[in-house]
């Protein structure tokens, strides 16, 4: 990781508030559309020609795209100028996506388009790409009204949520981007061959250069796995001046009576994550709430970014017997830029204050207890079967101060194919 560079990424924050950017915005899209159709891609006959292995174009300015995109993004990672937790990740359905593939892989051999192929197509004007878009608009409109009684299938069969390459395999992200761009150069050179032998096709013609393409890939895969990603104290590091008055202002610590209030809000959906032990968690805890010890906080970042993306009514709460491991665990989700996250002021001990005043078989502790313990003692592990640990939000009147304030951080709602 290059610390010099981290300024660019305060540079680069204000675009996406600039109005310009729209411009921007426009100006890549008009850029990719004229890319893919003086690459033939609002052909038909060239875009079919792929699966007779005559021409395969399409593999390889598409893959192409793919592998330059991502080592760009993952180097970008690397030297500290861009989030990978902040790009949208659209989120897996094995199942159903494995046969819209196939749906639309069989479209796309029978028509000669796919969705975003038909577009540059139509775009030019060209009868078979409108009526295909057409085509399509309608297939989306008729999915639309024949899907409820499929609905739990497609909506939740095969369900990961944001899945990558380096959760399935395990493996640092530097080798992945590697691994995937020797896979996409093996299919380039596979992909000529076969060319050469259904398409006829003079190799001898090609450009030399494009070795020279596939040598740069690799070299800058190389440098992605040299570098590596952004550790935790250096992700904490670039937003700590951002997030830190915020724990200071105690601007993110909240009642016990707004977590209550909240908890009885249909429009919210509170996640509350206890990070004490086990042992203390089976002792009391606050009903719904689940137990993910301090060490293990990252284990639930992909779900929490994946519930982020799916929807703006997400709040998590993190809590532990007072506030330091809270507090703790509140930075590393700040610093792996999961949006709506609080601490429960003064933690489970507070909790038990304001609702287990009078609960039979909680009695406190005498003074001199150490920072983030237990200052009860309880007659059985119960766990979230105390009154206190479920009271009722609207038996309650609590006077406090509102600070959940939600961000939204949805991303897109859909993809598609260039």
């Amino acid at each position: 990781m290059l610390p010099a560079l981290f300024p660019l990424k305060a540079f680069l924050q204000p675009l996406a508030q600039n109005p310009w950017t729209y411009l921007v915005f426009g100006l890549i899209g008009f850029g990719f559309g004229f890319v893919l159709e003086i690459s033939g891609f609002g052909n038909s006959k060239k875009l079919a020609a792929q699966f007779y292995f005559k021409d395969l174009t399409v593999l390889k300015v598409m893959f192409g795209a793919i592998i330059t995109a991502m080592v760009l993004i993952f180097l970008s990672s690397a030297i500290g100028i861009l989030d990978f937790n902040l790009v949208y990740v659209p989120e897996t359905h094995l199942w159903p996506g494995l046969l819209g593939g196939v749906i639309m892989g069989v479209g796309f051999i029978v028509g000669g388009f796919c969705p975003g192929t038909a577009l540059v197509s139509a775009s030019t004007f060209k009868v078979d790409g409108i009526v295909f878009s057409l085509g399509a608009a309608v297939g989306v409109w008729a999915f639309g009204e024949t899907v409820q009684p499929i609905w739990n299938w497609w909506n939740n069969s095969g369900y990961y949520g944001r899945l990558t390459l380096m959760d399935v395999f395990h493996l640092p992200t530097g080798v992945v981007v590697l691994l995937v761009v020797l896979m996409a150069l093996f299919m380039f050179w596979g992909g000529e061959k076969l060319e050469a032998r259904f398409g006829k096709r003079d190799l001898s013609k090609e450009p030399k250069r494009r070795y020279l393409g596939g040598v740069a890939l690799i070299l800058v895969a190389l440098i992605v796995i040299a570098l590596g990603q952004p550790t935790i104290a250096q992700k904490w590091s670039q937003v700590e001046a951002e997030k830190m008055p915020l724990l200071e202002q105690r601007a993110v610590q909240i009642h016990p009576g707004e977590l209550l209030a909240s908890l009885g809000n249909d429009t919210l959906d509170v996640i509350m994550l206890d990070v004490r032990s086990e042992s203390d968690f089976n002792l009391f805890h606050i009903h719904g709430a689940v137990n993910l010890p301090l060490q293990n906080i990252l284990s639930v970042v992909p779900t929490l970014l994946t519930q982020a993306q799916t929807t703006s009514s997400s709040v998590v709460v993190l809590m532990s017997n007072d506030e330091s491991a809270a507090t703790e665990a509140w930075k590393v989700l700040a610093a792996e830029a999961v949006p709506n996250i609080y601490i429960l002021e003064g933690g489970i001990n507070n909790w038990i204050k304001v609702f287990g005043k009078q609960e039979a078989g909680i009695r406190p502790l005498a003074a001199g207890v150490s920072d983030d313990q237990l200052r009860y003692t309880f007659e059985s592990a119960l766990g979230d079967r105390y009154p206190a640990a479920d009271p009722l939000p609207y038996e309650w009147v609590l006077e406090y101060t509102p600070k959940i304030k939600l961000q939204n951080q949805r991303g897109v709602s859909g993809g598609g194919c260039g």
